[in-house]
């Protein structure tokens, strides 16, 4: 064996000797968190952060951290919320399909009555956090988005149209518009404009991998569009909508909200963007569906950071 396998069975044999003696199973600790989908949450928080700081005075100096600093606890613990919420209801369908078959519930390492207290907590932590140490417009809207993700998305529409995610999309859209609102106490043009990006963003961003874990879907009888319509239907789609968000991506400089270094670099994630979306359709391979997924991750997330240098850039 390895030093480095040696020292990674150290450091979980301490984690366990130490969660145990806090009467704690590192197991089912591990469960819960899983039951937060924190990469998820984390690319929400980190788009909710950007509202918050293009929001915020271009001088590091003027930022209320306080603020912001709860504003994101109180996203996060929303946002893990609704994603328990969503393994509930998704726990028999998630045993059957390969990508999901090892979440928490369906393999009873958490109960749904566990998971349901969890997610009822961090709801409750959630208008808690928000409402005393941010504003109660956060509030509103965070809860507004967890109901629209775990009520009305995955309660109602994933199962009934084809068009799930794009209905559902305005869920995980709305972090911007929480970011801003928890800084200045509304929600601005600017801040929509964001919400606009994420929107149409989203269908371009999961219809990939709904394409790349077709037979999953099929399977359980999830009406993803690439099942009820194909793949070849599915491409097309997702350039109409890539060609849309890289429009979309525009408008902060058209109305002023960012400058030149920003365009710039938006202009070139859209080149890659369309160059993946073609691929999908003129150069058919069935590893190209992740290439674009992966690359939609990065490119939002790039595209968001380039918004906030530009916006904390002097003299350009």
């Amino acid at each position: 064996m390895s030093d480095e396998r040696v020292l990674a069975g150290s450091w979980r044999s301490r984690v366990l000797v130490q969660s145990r003696s806090l009467g704690l199973d590192f197991a089912v600790v591990q469960s819960y968190c899983e039951l937060t989908k924190p990469r998820v949450v984390s690319l929400l928080i980190f788009t909710a952060m950007v509202g918050m700081l293009l929001a915020s005075p271009a001088r590091m100096a003027d930022i209320h951290w306080t603020v912001i600093f709860w504003a994101n606890v109180g996203i996060a613990f929303a946002s893990g919320a609704a994603a328990a919420i969503n393994h509930v209801v998704d726990r028999q369908i998630d045993g059957q399909m390969r990508r999901t078959h090892a979440r928490p519930l369906p393999n009873d390492a958490i109960s749904v009555t566990g998971a349901l207290v969890f997610a009822t907590v961090l709801m409750a932590l959630s208008v808690l956090v928000l409402t005393v140490f941010v504003n109660e417009l956060t509030a509103i809207l965070t809860m507004a988005g967890l109901v629209g993700y775990a009520g009305i998305y995955t309660g109602f529409l994933k199962r009934r149209t084809p068009q799930n995610i794009v209905l559902g999309g305005a869920a995980g859209a709305i972090p911007p518009v929480l970011g801003w609102a928890a800084v200045t106490g509304h929600a601005p043009l600017a801040s929509w404009v964001l919400f606009l990006i994420i929107f149409l963003w989203t269908p371009a961003h999961f219809w990939p991998l709904a394409i790349y874990r077709r037979d999953d879907y099929a399977r359980v009888g999830i009406p993803m569009m690439p099942v009820t319509r194909g793949i070849r239907h599915t491409s097309w789609l997702i350039l109409g909508y890539t060609v849309a968000t890289v429009f979309a991506t525009q408008v902060p400089y058209m109305i002023g909200m960012a400058g030149k270094p920003y365009i710039i670099s938006a202009d070139i994630l859209g080149i890659g963007f369309l160059y993946h979306a073609l691929r999908l359709i003129y150069a058919p391979d069935r590893h190209n569906p992740m290439r674009m997924f992966g690359y939609s991750i990065a490119y939002l997330t790039i595209l968001f950071a380039a918004l906030l240098v530009d916006h904390y850039m002097v003299g350009l």
